[in-house]
């Protein structure tokens, strides 16, 4: 019988990506203070990376202790833009001011992803792009911060890479899926060598 895979996130990108891939795999959202854990990380020095893996890893065995016998996935993606920690922006004036300092330089995102069985991680990864906006008009920036609130509100770093904010970009150096928040080659790949799908 094959193992229930349960998806520990409240994003629909991810769900949908695993749906795409034609994983079934139900969604259970933890309830996670993730600014508070993400401000405790910090305040110990953590790593960018470090960051996203500790979240990952906090959701799936939240998650997983209440569901023995699943496999479950927990990921979390993170801005790293010159050392500081971009979030998801809470109003537009942020979004466009987030936007506004990143122009013309790089950025790093790190996705992660944990999965737990029976309350302890198993299997993770993180993946890492490199990405280097244009250098774009300040009138360009707040049409597109107009145009896009509803959507971009919801993403680190107030783009996503598979509607306009593909645009913003002159260099993506990394995994595609990644930028959408999940490694999905390197996940699919563990769940093939578990059985968990078929190959």
């Amino acid at each position: 019988m094959p193992v229930p895979i349960i998806l520990a996130s409240g994003s629909a990108i991810r769900a949908q990506m695993l749906a795409n891939a034609r994983v079934a795999a139900q969604v259970v959202r933890p309830r996670v203070d993730e600014e508070a854990v993400k401000n405790a990380l910090l305040a110990e020095a953590a790593t960018p990376r470090n960051i996203a893996d500790a979240l990952a890893e906090l959701k799936a065995r939240k998650i997983s202790e209440k569901h023995p016998g699943a496999m479950v996935i927990g990921c979390d993606q993170v801005l790293d833009f010159a050392g500081t920690l971009l979030s998801k922006p809470e109003t537009p004036d942020q979004a466009l001011d987030q936007l506004t300092q990143m122009r013309g330089k790089r950025h790093s995102l790190y996705s992660a992803a944990v999965i737990a069985e029976n309350g302890r991680p198993v299997w993770r990864h993180i993946g890492q792009v490199r990405l280097h906006m244009r250098d774009l008009s300040d009138a360009y920036l707040q049409d597109y911060v107009r145009r896009n609130w509803d959507s971009i509100r919801h993403a680190v770093g107030a783009y996503k890479l598979e509607e306009e904010g593909v645009r913003l970009f002159s260099v993506i150096d990394g995994d595609y899926f990644s930028v959408l928040g999940m490694p999905l080659t390197d996940l699919l790949n563990y769940l093939a060598v578990r059985g968990a799908i078929e190959t």
